[in-house]
C-alpha cells in the first residue's frame, strides 16, 4: 500500500545551508558535543561525520548520504533530529568518496554529461564502493540490515534507493529525499520499506519521478510511502524533516502486519483451547 500526499507547507527553514553546517564544525571543534549531549565528531571510517554514538550498545544503526557538491555536515542538521528521535541509534553522515565535478564538496558518481542513458551504467559503478560502506558501519555496530537505515538526498537518495534492490537485505528503511531511481526495480526484498519525500517545486529532480516510482512500486508489491510537499525546492526543510520522523515513528512496515496477521490467525481466536 502506498500512502501518497500533499503536505502543507509549514515553514522555509533549510536544514542544508553552508552556513549551519560550518556553525556546526565549528561548536563541535570547540566542545566535541551539541545542545542534545549528542557527540559530534570525525570518525576513522571514512572520514564520517558521528552525529550520535551511543553510551551503551546502539540498537539502530543510521546512515546519511549527502547530495552532489556537498559534503557530510550538509546532512548534520537532519541527522541531529535523527538522534534526538532516536536516542539509542548510532547516527553517522558519510561523505561521497569523489571530488565533484561542481567545483566543490564531494559526490558519489560524476554528473558531467550525464544523462538518461548512461546514469544507470554510473551507478552501477558506483554501488559496491556504497554497499560497501554500509557493510562497514553494520560490522563496526554490530546490527543487521533489520536495524538500519539509510537516508539520502538527491545523489545521495539515487545510491540509497538503488540499494533498496539489492538481496539480500541491505537496509529495512530507505529515505529518499528529493532523489530518483536510476532504474525502477522489478521487485523489493520483502523487509525493505521505502519513504520517498519530495518538494513540489524541485527543478533539480523533478516531482514526477517521485510519483512515478510510488506507483511502479505499488504495481510491483512494496512497501512504500511518498509524500509530495507544495512550494518546496530542491532543499531538506524543516517540514521534511517533520515528515520523515513521522513516517519513520509511526508508520508500520506491511511486513509486520503480515507477520502479526499471521501469527494471530495460527493462535485462533481468543479464548480457544485445545
Amino acid at each position: 500500500m502506498v500512502r501518497c500526499t500533499m503536505v502543507p507547507r509549514l515553514g522555509s527553514g533549510c536544514l542544508t545551508s553552508q552556513a549551519s553546517a560550518q556553525g556546526l564544525r565549528g561548536f563541535c571543534r570547540a566542545v566535541g558535543v551539541v545542545e542534545s549531549g549528542v557527540f559530534c565528531g570525525r570518525n576513522e571510517l571514512s572520514d564520517a561525520l558521528v552525529i550520535q554514538q551511543p553510551p551503551a550498545v546502539a540498537r539502530q544503526l543510521f546512515l546519511l548520504f549527502h547530495g552532489v557538491g556537498g559534503q557530510a555536515q550538509d546532512m548534520a542538521g537532519l541527522g541531529q533530529r535523527l538522534a534526538q528521535a532516536f536516542p539509542e541509534a548510532l547516527v553517522a553522515s558519510l561523505p561521497g568518496p569523489l571530488a565533484s565535478d561542481l567545483g566543490a564538496g564531494r559526490q558519489w558518481f560524476s554528473v558531467r554529461g550525464i544523462d538518461e542513458a548512461n546514469r544507470p551504467e554510473r551507478v552501477a559503478q558506483a554501488l559496491p564502493g556504497f554497499l560497501a560502506e554500509v557493510r562497514r558501519w553494520q560490522a563496526r555496530s554490530g546490527l543487521a540490515p533489520e536495524a538500519t537505515a539509510l537516508v539520502g538526498f538527491s545523489q545521495g537518495a539515487i545510491l540509497a534507493l538503488e540499494a533498496s534492490k539489492q538481496e539480500p537485505l541491505v537496509a529495512g528503511r530507505i529515505v529518499g529525499l528529493a532523489g530518483r531511481f536510476a532504474q525502477l526495480p522489478e521487485r523489493l526484498p520483502e523487509h525493505c520499506t521505502v519513504h520517498l519525500v519530495h518538494g513540489k517545486a524541485d527543478a533539480v529532480m523533478p516531482c514526477a519521478l517521485t510519483v512515478q516510482a510510488a506507483e511502479h512500486l505499488v504495481a510491483v508489491g512494496a512497501d512504500v510511502t511518498a509524500d509530495v510537499l507544495p512550494f518546496v525546492g530542491h532543499a531538506i526543510t524543516e517540514e521534511m524533516v517533520a515528515l520523515v520522523l513521522e513516517r519513520l515513528q509511526g508508520y508500520i512496515p506491511q511486513a509486520r502486519w503480515r507477520e502479526a496477521l499471521a501469527a494471530a490467525q495460527e493462535a485462533g481466536p481468543p479464548g480457544q483451547s485445545d
